[in-house]
């Protein structure tokens, strides 16, 4: 049965809303006193006060959850991550740790292509134990949906590989996996430097194959100074379009390149990183309502400057946050310190971070009229805080505060 009344909340936020929230609207959390949640056959059925909640429904036909002293949140949205790959870079992060910048060590060979070559080393069914292993840290620190990228096989083969396992698991594990595209993440060794080749080759072979039974929904690109120019990117993403995929970028992570201004221009659901990325590149994002999504702990990890958040909240943007869990750049996963990172370190009040974990992050992978809020009609995915408040996300900085997951109606994990 996938009902389910949470009762009695100290602090019930709904994050409400179906599409993003843009600037000022980000502080908007939706704050209910004493709250409650009721869940009917998956589906959130009612949100309110606990009085209001429960002279709704007939309590008989739920469990109950008493959640007194607690906070209550939706479901946290990972709307940016690569957690399908094999092998680790243990020794490239210890050389950045030496001061060896991450652009020296892929252009010199390393980087995104010796995942690479584990990756397409490493069997379906070893990829498959490996995900389940990293979704189920995934939905312990409150994540219940999960954007994962292909992008470490540079091949048709590799990619549709890591496609299909990441199908699998999403048919398997209780977390929703939102499927995207992305073997434009580097140029393999194969095409000896030849972009513009390898762009062909992605457009000619791996599109109309990566799309077909449902194996992926999304198409992104790494638009960056000696990985993918500008020109190559449109034409990928143009290409992918009319195979029918929705557009995501990587723009302006490095040095600022005219990504966002090309993610404005295609009207991507969102472009990702944009710790270099102009003013007038960010204010287009924001008139073509394409989310601003920003991965602090990348910065965190190469030790770059953060993206400016207050800049484009305090202009207008939509901005959600989210972990970039990866091999390389960003070997981790933990929300509690893209909590921090993103509040301490990029200025977000942690009433913005919240939404841009929720329900900005819903609509960076078109998911916000399902799930990233309480709100009647979407999802009853729900996490319950070992805490009276939200503000204990970032004041008790760097501990997981996620004592329940309740996913679909479903408790998934309880610590």
């Amino acid at each position: 049965m996938n009902n389910i009344i949470i009762k009695n909340a100290k602090e019930l936020v709904t994050s409400s809303g179906f599409k993003a929230k843009f600037g000022e609207e980000m502080k908007d959390i939706g704050v209910i006193e004493n709250g409650a949640v009721a869940i009917k056959d998956g589906k959130i059925v009612a949100v309110g006060t606990t009085d209001e909640v429960l002279s709704k429904v007939n309590q008989d036909e739920y469990e109950i959850i008493d959640a007194t002293g607690k906070a209550v949140l939706p479901g946290f949205v990972d709307s940016h991550t690569h957690f399908i790959f094999g092998g680790y870079r243990q020794d490239e992060f210890n050389w950045r740790l030496e001061g060896v910048p991450y652009m020296d060590i892929m252009n010199s060979g390393g980087g995104i292509v010796n995942s690479v070559r584990d990756t397409r080393e490493t069997s379906e069914s070893d990829l498959y134990e490996i995900g389940k292993k990293r979704l189920n840290s995934m939905m312990e620190f409150g994540v219940t949906t999960v954007e994962g990228k292909s992008g470490y096989g540079l091949d048709t083969e590799t990619e549709l590989k890591q496609l299909r396992v990441m199908k699998k698991l999403d048919e398997d594990h209780p977390l929703d996996i939102v499927r995207t595209f992305m073997g434009a993440h580097a140029t393999p060794k194969e095409f000896n430097g030849d972009t513009d080749a390898f762009v062909d080759y992605l457009i000619e072979d791996s599109l109309p194959k990566a799309i077909e039974d449902n194996l992926s929904e999304f198409c992104d690109v790494f638009t960056e100074e000696n990985v993918f120019s500008i020109e190559q990117s449109r034409k990928l993403l143009l290409a992918a379009r009319e195979h029918g995929y929705k557009l995501k970028m990587h723009a302006d992570e490095i040095v600022q390149f005219g990504g966002a201004a090309l993610a404005a221009e295609l009207k991507t659901f969102s472009a990702d990183h944009l710790l270099a990325a102009s003013d007038e590149g960010l204010l287009a994002m924001r008139d073509a309502g394409t989310v601003c999504t920003l991965l602090p702990c990348t910065a965190f990890s190469l030790k770059a400057d953060y993206a400016r958040a207050r800049f484009m909240i305090d202009n207008g943007c939509a901005v959600a946050v989210a972990t970039d869990f990866n091999p390389g750049s960003c070997y981790t996963n933990s929300i509690p310190l893209l909590i921090a990172l993103s509040t301490i370190y990029m200025g977000m009040t942690v009433e913005e971070t919240i939404t841009a974990l929720t329900l900005n992050a819903a609509q960076a992978i078109d998911r916000a009229d399902v799930v990233g809020s309480l709100d009647e009609g979407k999802k009853g995915d729900v996490i319950i805080l070992d805490a009276p408040s939200y503000k204990f996300l970032p004041y008790n900085f760097g501990v997981n505060l996620v004592e329940t997951v309740v996913k679909d109606g479903q408790v998934i994990y309880n610590k």
